[in-house]
């Protein structure tokens, strides 16, 4: 591979293409998907922004957060009771129509929890001892502008029932619907008719391990299949999924990316057919003295293999800055070893594509053309 890279080295001006070719390509696609996987973080929250060790028991078949239907709070009879297993405690996660103080409408979707195990891990002290009035209400500061909401202490309309903005938070940015967080009594009070008399959307079970959750849940599956039961973490994945394929963002945002990894492979391509063609007459020298053309392919896949190398190397520092530039924007961008693995995977499969595509001017090469 010395040659290979001696070639490079010494011709940095004829394949700088190729390089910049191969990072454009691994630097979108790493974005690409390390938007969509902070994207759907937010489809999340309520899951991930709980205790990671609560057990989620909803309806029967719900696939997200936001699909739950009611449940009679006589389930709680069935979870019993389990070493190490807090009381279950009532949730509701559920839209609402918000009503702004200078007029005009916005849908919401409330977080209303009973205790410890639904308090969102953003709420002080004092917003959660807040939240224990009546009808008081806490969000996410950058969705305040949006609901129409000015100042602390605001009053607006959810579900035609008066509300108080008794506090902000960070970090519950929301994708379609603000997160409007408050206690299980003030969002039961809120639907209203839309919730049945002693039900709720879901109860959480707090387990002292994630290793106790799992074997929770398995058992309350196998015991009572007329409800849905998942451990934080299996239910925050399964409503990002739902998501994900839902909106089918994922195609769309697939289909940059592989916008993106075809530029990369025609400029790479096009860099190595050049490249192979300007060294024509020293591959028709090899093949004077008896070089075997296998090895002569050897070489341009080297070449290929070298470029895409390079390509990777320069395009993670870059990712990495304007992943950071995004979050410092408020945008959420998750790197993922996986994202950066499968990237480079990718990218290096395409250098060696654009490689073998060039090899079609090498077998061209005729030790005759050195008499021309």
């Amino acid at each position: 591979m010395s040659y290979s890279l001696q070639t490079l080295w010494h011709e940095k001006a004829r394949y700088s293409a190729g390089v910049g070719a191969v990072a454009f390509s691994a630097v979108l696609m790493a974005l690409q998907f390390g938007l969509l996987l902070g994207l759907f973080t937010i489809t999340s929250i309520p899951m991930d922004h709980t205790d990671l060790r609560n057990v989620w028991i909803g309806s029967k078949g719900v696939q997200a957060v936001d699909l739950g239907q009611p449940i009679p709070i006589s389930y709680l009879g069935r979870i019993g009771e389990h070493a190490g297993v807090s009381p279950p405690e009532p949730y509701i996660a559920n839209f609402a129509n918000f009503q702004k103080p200078d007029g005009g409408t916005d849908l919401c979707f409330l977080l209303g929890h009973y205790g410890v195990a639904g308090s969102a891990d953003v709420l002080t002290p004092e917003l959660r001892t807040a939240l224990t009035e009546p009808f008081a209400i806490v969000m996410d500061d950058s969705d305040m502008k949006r609901l129409g909401l000015t100042e602390i202490n605001q009053t607006a309309k959810i579900n035609g029932k008066e509300v108080r903005l008794v506090g902000t938070v960070k970090g519950l940015k929301s994708l379609a619907a603000p997160w409007v967080l408050c206690s299980h009594h003030t969002a039961s009070e809120l639907l209203g008719a839309l919730l049945p008399p002693d039900h709720t959307k879901y109860l959480l079970a707090r387990c002292e391990t994630p290793e106790q959750a799992a074997k929770l849940a398995k058992e309350l599956r196998e015991n009572y299949p007329d409800m849905a039961v998942h451990t934080a973490e299996e239910f925050s994945t399964s409503t990002r999924l739902y998501w994900l394929f839902r909106t089918k963002a994922g195609i769309a945002i697939g289909y940059a990316a592989l916008l993106g990894l075809l530029v990369g492979a025609v400029v790479t391509m096009q860099t190595l057919y050049s490249a192979t063609i300007a060294s024509a007459r020293e591959y028709a020298t090899l093949f004077a003295l008896g070089i075997p053309r296998w090895r002569v392919y050897v070489s341009v896949l080297q070449q290929a293999f070298w470029i895409g190398v390079f390509g990777i190397l320069l395009a993670y520092p870059v990712v990495q800055l304007l992943a950071a530039g995004a979050r410092a924007a408020g945008t959420q961008v998750i790197l993922r070893w996986e994202v950066l693995a499968g990237t480079a995977v990718v990218t290096m499969g395409m250098a060696l594509l654009a490689g073998l595509f060039a090899l079609r001017s090498v077998r061209n090469i005729e030790p005759m053309s050195l008499l021309r």
